[in-house]
Order: C-alpha cells, then sequence, then structure tokens
C-alpha cells in the first residue's frame, strides 16, 4: 500500500477511534439527553423485568414446594389442611436460613429494601451494594415462600437497582445518568411484577427519584414498557386481582364517606408503619439484652408466624386470597377485623425479625381489609345512598398504600392497574388524598423515609437537609500549606475553646458549628485516640462550606427541572 494511503487510512482510523471515545464521554455524562441512551435503558428493563418474573416464579415453586399445593394463590386455604407442625416448622426453618443468608453476607444482617435504593439514588449517584443486594434477594425469597408476611415488591426493587449499579459501573457513569438508569430498571421491574406500566413508571419517578424531570421520563417509560410486556408474555394480558362486579359511585351524595374513609385509611397506615418501628425497637433491646446471635433472629420470628399461621394462616406470604376476599365482598365483618388485627401483627413481626420482603401489598390487604370493614358499616346505616361495599374495599386498598408508600399519584394508578376497574377513580383519589394528607404529618412522608430518618439519612426534609452530608470536610477545607489558610495560633486557639471538626466528618456536622460559634473558619483536626492532643490538618472557611453546598442545591435543581 502506497504510504499517502497508509497515512491517509492511519487518520481516519485515528479520528473514528476519537469520535467512539468522544460518544462514550457524552453518554456517560449526558446520556439521558441522548436517544443511544434510551437502547441502554431499554436493555437494563429488559433484564429487570426478567429478573423480577424470575423471582417471582421462584418464590412460587419454592412455595408449592414446601407446601405442597398446586396453586399458591390459594395458598391459605390450602395451609389450613395441612398439619400444624408443618405450619409451626417451615417459617422457623425459613428463619434461620435467612439469618445465615444474612450473617454471612451483610455487615449488619439486615435485609436491604426501597429505602436503601432511595438512599442510593439521593446521596449514592444512583448505585448500591451488589453484594448485600444480592444476599438479601435471595433472603426475601426464602421468606416469601416459608411463611413471612411480606410482599415481594421491596426486593424487585433492590434486585433492579443493583442490575442498574452493575451498568452504571461499567459505564463510569455520572450521577444523572446513574440515577436515570436506576429509575429505568425500578420502573421495569414494577411492571414486571405488577403488569402496572403505568404505574411502574411513576413509582419510579415519585418514590425512588422524587422528581418528575422531563429528560427522565422517555427513557424510564421505554424500561416500563419493556418490563410490561415480559409480564404479559408469561401471564397473559390479565389484572392482579380478578372482580367480577363493576363498582360504580351510586351518588355523589357518598362521596363524604370517601373522605372519613382516607383519615381512617390514614391512621391505619400510621398504625402499620409505627407497630413495624416499634417491634424493630423491642426486638433490637431483646437481641442486646439476651445476648441472642443475630443470626437466630429471624428464627425466632419465624416460630411467632407460625404460631400464629396454625390459626389464621391467613398471613402467610403475600395474601393475594385475602386481599381478592376483601375486594369481591365475601368476608363477614368480623372476619375482617380479625385479619385486619392479625396481618398488622404478622408483617409487624416479620420485619422486625429481619426476614425481609416489601410493606407494598400487605399495606394492599390491609387497606382492602380496612375499606371493606368501612363498607359494611356504611352501607348497613346508610343502604339508601350507598353503592357497593366493593368499592370501600377498592378505595380502602388505595388509600392504606398510599400513605405507607408516601405515592399518592403512582399508588392511585396501580390500583386501576391491579384491577382493570377504572370507573371508580373519584372514590379512590378522595380517599387516597385523604389518606397521604393525615399520614405524612404524623410520620417523615412516607414508611420508606422514616425509615432513612431512623438511621439518620435525613432525606424527607429535601436536598436543603442532606447534601451537606455528602460533603467530606476535607475535601472542602484549606490545608495547612494553602497560601489562604487560617492562622495556626489561632486554630490553636480556638481547639482549647473546643471550636474544632474532625477531619473525618461532613458539613452536615460543620455547619451548625459555625451558626454556634458565629466565627469564620473552624480549626480541622485529626483525633487520635483518648488523652492525645488532636493534629492540626487545616481549617474550613464558613465562606468555602457555603459556596459547596450552594453549588450542590443548584446542581440538583437543574436536574430536578431539566
Amino acid at each position: 500500500m502506497p504510504e499517502p494511503r497508509r497515512r491517509f487510512m492511519s487518520q481516519q482510523l485515528d479520528q473514528a477511534v476519537t469520535a467512539c471515545k468522544d460518544g462514550w464521554k457524552v453518554l456517560r455524562h449526558q446520556g439521558p439527553g441522548q436517544i443511544q441512551f434510551w437502547f441502554i435503558a431499554l436493555a437494563v428493563g429488559i433484564a429487570a423485568g426478567f429478573a423480577a418474573l424470575l423471582f417471582r416464579k421462584g418464590i412460587e415453586a419454592l412455595q408449592a414446594w414446601l407446601y405442597g399445593t398446586d396453586d399458591v394463590h390459594y395458598l391459605h386455604s390450602f395451609a389450613s389442611s395441612l398439619p400444624w407442625y408443618l405450619i409451626l416448622i417451615i417459617p422457623i426453618v425459613g428463619g434461620l436460613l435467612t439469618g445465615i443468608i444474612l450473617h454471612l453476607f451483610t455487615k449488619d444482617a439486615i435485609v436491604r429494601s426501597v429505602a436503601d435504593v432511595i438512599e442510593g439514588a439521593a446521596l449514592r449517584d444512583g448505585q448500591v451494594g451488589t453484594r448485600a443486594g444480592m444476599a438479601s434477594a435471595l433472603a426475601s425469597m426464602i421468606t416469601l415462600s416459608s411463611g413471612g408476611s411480606t410482599g415481594r415488591e421491596g426486593p424487585v426493587v433492590h434486585i433492579a437497582a443493583v442490575i442498574s449499579t452493575k451498568v452504571s459501573r461499567w459505564i463510569k457513569a455520572d450521577g444523572i445518568t446513574g440515577r436515570d438508569l436506576l429509575g429505568c430498571a425500578v420502573a421495569a421491574a414494577v411492571s414486571a411484577s405488577f403488569n402496572a406500566p403505568i404505574a411502574g413508571a411513576l413509582f419510579a419517578l415519585e418514590v425512588v427519584l422524587r422528581h418528575f424531570a422531563v429528560h427522565a421520563f422517555a427513557p424510564i417509560v421505554i424500561a416500563s414498557v419493556a418490563g410490561t410486556v415480559i409480564n404479559r408474555l408469561e401471564f397473559g394480558d390479565v389484572a392482579q386481582f380478578d372482580l367480577p362486579e363493576t363498582n360504580v359511585l351510586t351518588f355523589y351524595q357518598e362521596l363524604p364517606a370517601f373522605l372519613i374513609l382516607g383519615l381512617i385509611s390514614g391512621l391505619v397506615a400510621v398504625v402499620l408503619m409505627r407497630a413495624i418501628f416499634w417491634t424493630d425497637d423491642l426486638g433490637t433491646a431483646v437481641q442486646n439484652r439476651t445476648g441472642m446471635p443475630r443470626w437466630l433472629r429471624p428464627a425466632v420470628s419465624g416460630a411467632m408466624l407460625g404460631a400464629i399461621a396454625i390459626f389464621y394462616p391467613h398471613i402467610i406470604g403475600v395474601g393475594y386470597e385475602t386481599t381478592t376476599l376483601a375486594l369481591t365482598g365475601q368476608l363477614a365483618l368480623n372476619d375482617v377485623l380479625v385479619f385486619a388485627v392479625l396481618k398488622t401483627a404478622a408483617v409487624a413481626i416479620t420485619m422486625a425479625g429481619r426476614m425481609g420482603g416489601g410493606v407494598f401489598s400487605p399495606s394492599l390487604m390491609l387497606g382492602a381489609l380496612t375499606g371493606l370493614a368501612f363498607g359494611l358499616i356504611a352501607t348497613g346505616w346508610f343502604p339508601d345512598v350507598s353503592g357497593s361495599v366493593t368499592l370501600y374495599a377498592l378505595a380502602g386498598m388505595g388509600a392504606v398504600a398510599a400513605a405507607v408508600l408516601g405515592a399518592p399519584i403512582s399508588t392511585t394508578l396501580i390500583v386501576f392497574e391491579l384491577t382493570g376497574d377504572w370507573q371508580t377513580g373519584l372514590a379512590v383519589m378522595v380517599a387516597v388524598s385523604m389518606s397521604t394528607a393525615l399520614a405524612s404529618r404524623l410520620v417523615h412522608r412516607s414508611f420508606f423515609l422514616t425509615q432513612l430518618e431512623r438511621r439518620g439519612v435525613h432525606l424527607a426534609a429535601g436536598p436543603q437537609a442532606y447534601l451537606p452530608a455528602m460533603f467530606p470536610i476535607s475535601t472542602v477545607m484549606r490545608s495547612l500549606d494553602h497560601p489562604r489558610s487560617a492562622d495556626e495560633d489561632r486554630c490553636w486557639d480556638m481547639i482549647g475553646e473546643a471550636i474544632y471538626v474532625d477531619a473525618s466528618g461532613t458539613l452536615e456536622v460543620a455547619l451548625p458549628v459555625f451558626d454556634r460559634a458565629m466565627v469564620p473558619f473552624i480549626p480541622v483536626v485529626t483525633l487520635t485516640g483518648e488523652g492525645n492532643a488532636p493534629e492540626l490538618q487545616g481549617a474550613l472557611f464558613h465562606v468555602d462550606a457555603l459556596k459547596a453546598y450552594n453549588r450542590a442545591l443548584a446542581a440538583t435543581a437543574a436536574e430536578e427541572h431539566s
């Protein structure tokens, strides 16, 4: 080949390589706005959808094997005919296996769920821990298969987050791209799990990303549709709950009843959430006082669940059979009240035992029971202006679930998609609005955000509360050799006055010190142990801290409104 032609070919190849590198860089940092990113979103959606489908099929297969039933949707009816010792032993063994898995593969023996995904979206560029995530998925599968009284949406959402995290690390995505990939995976997983494409997309935006930015909408919708297609290829285009009766709001005078139902549902949701947290604190106190190994805690909870299930197998698993009975009005008032109390206790025991699972499906069941109880009473007192009791069950289901999730929009839609009943929108919307308005005042906005608040992660208050925790003091401070560093003698004087911050801390710790001490800078030290003098590392200036904080606020606002 002649030399000029060889040089020309070499230049063309170099330009092609450079173009590929530039395109990859654009995709990593400006992915959500690029059409190429939509193909990645589609691939992530397909992967998350299949993961959700396999998780569901795995639970059904393991549940059928453990309890010996051919149709797990009627598990509690079948379980009532089993020997009592099997009902007791299965949750104990499941809890023991769960405890061992979490003990070996997580640092704290706690199952990861939706709260961790929300934290990853807000504070970790859309990424979550993968090792603990996979262990949590396995633990949750065993829990839901062996009698744990929770739902599958929490584990499914975290499995999806693990998938998006792997992809984000592979392409070295920045924060915005990583968060949008996370939203895509979550939307697909929820859609594939419940055959609810609209609610899946809105759940990712409303609950996980906690904004409705335009740039995130298209890829998340694409992924959500992909997840739904995967579900329908396996199960067909059918609603989760089959409601033979069409619910109709008979008269607008009935609407005040749904306002009252919404308030009651909000209180029921708060009782459920607080029962879970109170029981978790009690379990931790008992564990610390008795010296119980952490791997044994789920087995103890399994024994308690098994003891309840001997007499009331309705608490086993997700509870779709009981929910369907409530939505179709096939339960008496006494049974409804008993099942509601027992389900609340069973969910609290399962969650406090660190057994795994989510709260969405239990809140659907509890909401349907609450609505049915209210409907039976209301229609009995005012038969002339009341519609069907099943309409109240449907509205109660949405109202309790929305209050627990803190997601009125996506929950309202998922109720419609789960039931296929779009004629009851007015009643459901009224109940949902009242329940979320009340419950959000009594907890930190939702179950997930309250979980994070209990860990010291202040997402419920908004970016202005949690962003300072993202900045290590060591990255913002001026070192001793900085040309505009603080005077060392003045720093030591301030240390003597106990005005200093640890270099390992964050701006979340430092900003209150500025407010309290009213000084332009704070010495930054390394604490070397009790009885030893601290080592001076530099100084954190108030103006530098505020600049970093303001830049973060501006970047967050730009992302949420882009």
